[in-house]
């Protein structure tokens, strides 16, 4: 064998350690050491922000980003064998003419197929309760700017209900406040069974 080479190097005993440990760092190497601290909790922050762009039925535009309001006023029935004009598929998807359309920001229970007779039942209230609230009188759609579209090829929309002292009414909101649905929080699901 050779000579052993140290895995550390010995300090000298007259050196004194610096009390902290940013002492004798320049500003520069002080901002550095700071930052890359910081570097995972910036991306979280950095992701977090992005993601309702990515997903645009996640939150509702800000109106800068918002197409023109399309008023709305119909009879809306249930979606079935023979009614495929202005009907209701569940609580958060319903069809005005060819379209269907899908409220952003609310996630109602399956209907077609529904995973247990619980979630059935949720479903069955909570698209009850969007075609009452589709029948309450004139409302107004309004969507990202360029008309974004889900994965089925729905347009994504929010509703809005004009009151008389001028404010707007969010139907999400209230299909929310009714408690049929709960708010979309991306692909991330809960069951309802």
């Amino acid at each position: 064998m050779g000579d052993l080479i140290p895995f550390r190097r010995k300090r000298a005993r007259n050196q004194v350690l610096p009390a902290y440990r940013w002492q004798g760092l320049s500003l520069r190497q002080r901002l550095s050491r700071f930052l890359s601290g910081l570097r995972p909790f910036l991306l979280l922050a950095i992701l977090l922000l992005i993601w309702p762009a990515v997903d645009p039925a996640l939150v509702e535009p800000p109106s800068f980003l918002s197409s023109a309001p399309e008023s709305v006023r119909g009879d809306f029935t249930r979606c079935g064998p023979g009614r495929g004009v202005n009907c209701v598929v569940d609580g958060d998807t319903f069809k005005l003419g060819e379209r269907k359309v899908r409220i952003v920001g609310i996630d109602a229970p399956e209907m077609h197929p529904s995973r247990c007779a619980e979630e059935a039942r949720q479903g069955e209230a909570a698209t009850a309760h969007l075609q009452r609230a589709l029948n309450q009188g004139d409302w107004s759609m309004t969507g990202r700017i360029g008309g974004p579209q889900d994965r089925y090829g729905r347009d994504l929309r929010s509703l809005g209900r004009d009151l008389p002292d001028g404010s707007i009414r969010s139907i999400a909101e209230e299909m929310l406040a009714s408690g049929t649905v709960r708010r979309y929080s991306g692909g991330l699901r809960g069951g309802w069974c």
